[in-house]
């Protein structure tokens, strides 16, 4: 099961993206969400089936402590903002401030720049800005669009992350192996000299 938390500033649209996802319908009654929520999904990927539970965050500073108790379980998390509201876009740095006081050192990050399908002339963060702001921490960027015509990037942005959540689980399975290789070569390499296995740390 893949544990995916998503943070963002109040009234960005991060509930209507997981409804959009999780039931894949879409609201115009919208109801601020109070603490902490969840959805699961059940998704395939690489031909395995892998359960997604997502839990949506409550924005407002009141719930901050709240949501502060659930990183530790995270094993990716979407940062979202509102490419209308600027200051949902300059709170994302608070929001990586958070994840690395509290989040594992090597929890999954998506940046997300929602609303993408507002007027031109309503947009405050260009997307080369959102772009830039993700390649700064290293993080994939995705614009997106959760309206009850369009649904823009939305299945992208879960199924990355969950690929990227289930290479990492990979190959943190396959290091103790790789370890052990590793462990094993100097004395692989003493033994095609014919040394005995003291000299090589002895030193004599």
């Amino acid at each position: 099961m893949n544990l995916i938390w998503s943070l963002s500033s109040a009234g960005v649209g991060k509930s209507c993206l997981l409804l959009r996802f999780s039931d894949g319908s879409f609201t115009t009654s919208f109801i601020t969400t109070i603490g902490i929520d969840f959805k699961i999904r059940t998704i395939e990927l690489d031909s395995k089936r892998i359960k997604l539970q997502i839990w949506d965050t409550a924005g407002q500073e009141r719930f901050r402590t709240i949501t502060t108790a659930y990183y530790r379980g995270a094993m990716g998390i979407l940062l979202v903002y509102d490419v209308t509201d600027e200051s949902s876009f300059n709170n994302i740095r608070n929001w990586i401030r958070n994840i690395e006081q509290h989040a594992s050192d090597n929890v999954n990050k998506i940046l997300v720049g929602n609303k993408a399908d507002m007027d031109e002339s309503k947009r405050a963060v260009p997307t080369s800005k959102g772009q830039a702001l993700a390649d700064e921490y290293g993080i994939k960027f995705f614009e997106t669009v959760s309206s009850a015509k369009t649904n823009l990037n939305v299945e992208q942005v879960f199924f990355s992350i969950a690929r990227d959540i289930k290479q990492r689980l990979s190959e943190s399975d396959n290091k103790p192996e790789e370890r052990t290789i590793k462990i094993n070569k100097p004395d692989q390499a003493a033994g095609d000299n014919k040394a005995p296995e003291r000299s090589a740390c002895c030193g004599s």
